[in-house]
């Protein structure tokens, strides 16, 4: 029996930041991974999602020139980009692999089940350790309708060889708005079915109904108030009921009704660790209810966004927890974003929350025309603040291709609490587009 001073339950972002903190300090760590090493942001998820999307960034990009220079005349090859995600996202695990053992951790490959508060049991073998970290992340959800065993997820999707010519999505969250925003540019046939009466429920709705609209010009056909019954294979196509009688072929069916905690078979009730449905309960300090036992990432039960860098930050706060520091979480202000095209953004005190409270109070900037040549003639591009009554900046939202940089510098003036007074004392690049947006702010903020 294997003895260390920190044993970590999968090797995703939750857990390898700490891991590698903690090998730096001198401690004995050993991380293990039942899946592929670096997780499914990684291989799975946020990576390879973020390369398949470049060309269709670029490609919406060109299509805002068109008639004032540029002729659109630019295809994309599905086939030879998804052999270009195989060459850049396989070797990342190996890479991670490489590095985990050039520092000194040491990898498990197996599926780990707690078998006290000390020990966890991996192929045959157990190890034991002072502390241990939870970081098992979550897994598409399935919805259980006849038919099931016809549905993909996310990750089939983004391992697709060929498009379908006819997709559909079940349900309208971040995922589908995502995929088939790719698929319809590629000439797919793409309906959504969503059981509410809109989409992508956390998101600034105004922005949410642009986005929708948007989508539909391109072909994209929503079923809301939909719910779906099943699914059946019928020769080479597939057919969806929904609980309305609605029915739909199809050629692929992606199952985007959410994703659950993975929290069965580790052993978790024979240790007494608290659970919901939302995942391991933790306190302020990210300890599950026994006090030496760790829960990091998307496993976690919380309402916070549940992102690869909220899950870096935690691994790197339980890092420094394990080192000594036994200060409580304090989590700073968290963007969203939703990589359609265009892009949503959000961070702080949303517009619902704004409306609901006289403490808050909102403006729109519609920097896409304000700053016309400088945001690539997206005229439609447009950002809403919220400000407290103080005039400082609490919240935004965010429509628009360049909305995943804005809302970086927004998080910096929120979590900086900054003024108009301390942006005037800094000097950015000029001609560049953000320039622009920071100006806008200012104008807005508090003056000291």
């Amino acid at each position: 029996m294997k003895n260390y001073d920190v044993i970590f339950i999968g090797s995703g972002h939750a857990n390898w930041h700490a891991a590698v903190t903690l090998k730096q300090a001198g401690k004995s760590v050993a991380m293990i991974e039942k899946d592929q090493i670096a997780g499914t942001c990684t291989n799975y998820g946020c990576d390879p999602k973020i390369l398949l999307d470049g060309p269709f960034e670029l490609l919406a990009q060109l299509k805002q020139y068109n008639g004032i220079g540029v002729t659109d005349n630019t295809a994309i090859n599905w086939t030879e980009l998804m052999a270009y995600k195989h060459k850049a996202i396989d070797p990342l695990p190996l890479q991670m692999t490489a590095l985990f053992n050039q520092l000194g951790i040491d990898i498990v490959m197996g599926a780990a089940k707690l078998i006290d508060t000390n020990t966890v049991a991996v192929n045959e073998q157990k190890l034991t350790a002072k502390n241990i970290v939870i970081g098992t992340g979550q897994r598409p959800a399935k919805l259980n309708i006849p038919g099931r065993e016809f549905l993909h997820d996310s990750r089939d999707f983004l391992d697709l060889e060929t498009m379908p010519q006819k997709i559909t999505f079940i349900g309208a969250g971040i995922i589908s708005l995502e995929f088939a925003t790719i698929a319809v540019e590629l000439g797919s046939t793409v309906e959504i079915i969503e059981f509410a009466d809109h989409a992508l429920s956390s998101f600034d709705q105004y922005h949410v109904a642009k986005l929708v609209a948007k989508l539909e010009a391109a072909g994209v056909k929503f079923h809301f108030n939909e719910a779906a019954a099943q699914v059946i294979a019928k020769g080479d196509h597939f057919e969806i009921s929904t609980t309305n009688n609605l029915q739909i072929k199809t050629d692929y069916v992606i199952d985007a009704t959410g994703r659950i905690p993975n929290i069965e078979n580790i052993g978790l009730e024979e240790i007494a660790i608290q659970t919901t449905r939302g995942g391991i309960v933790v306190d302020d300090h990210l300890r599950t209810s026994v006090n030496n036992i760790y829960a990091s990432g998307d496993v976690i039960d919380k309402q916070i966004p549940r992102l690869t860098p909220t899950a870096t930050f935690e691994s790197n706060y339980i890092a420094q927890q394990l080192l000594g520091n036994d200060t409580a979480i304090n989590y700073p202000a968290i963007p969203s974003v939703v990589f359609s095209l265009p892009r949503l953004a959000q961070i702080g005190v949303t517009t619902r929350e704004a409306e609901a409270s006289d403490k808050y109070h909102t403006q729109v900037v519609p920097y896409g025309k304000q700053l016309l040549f400088q945001y690539k003639n997206e005229v439609d591009a447009e950002l809403t603040l919220i400000l407290d009554q103080d005039n400082y900046l609490v919240g935004a939202n965010i429509y628009g291709n360049d909305a995943p940089d804005l809302i970086n510098l927004i998080t910096m003036i929120i979590d900086g609490h900054l003024s108009a007074t301390a942006l005037d004392q800094m000097i950015f690049a000029f001609p560049s587009s953000s320039i622009g947006v920071i100006s806008l702010i200012s104008t807005l903020l508090h003056r000291d």
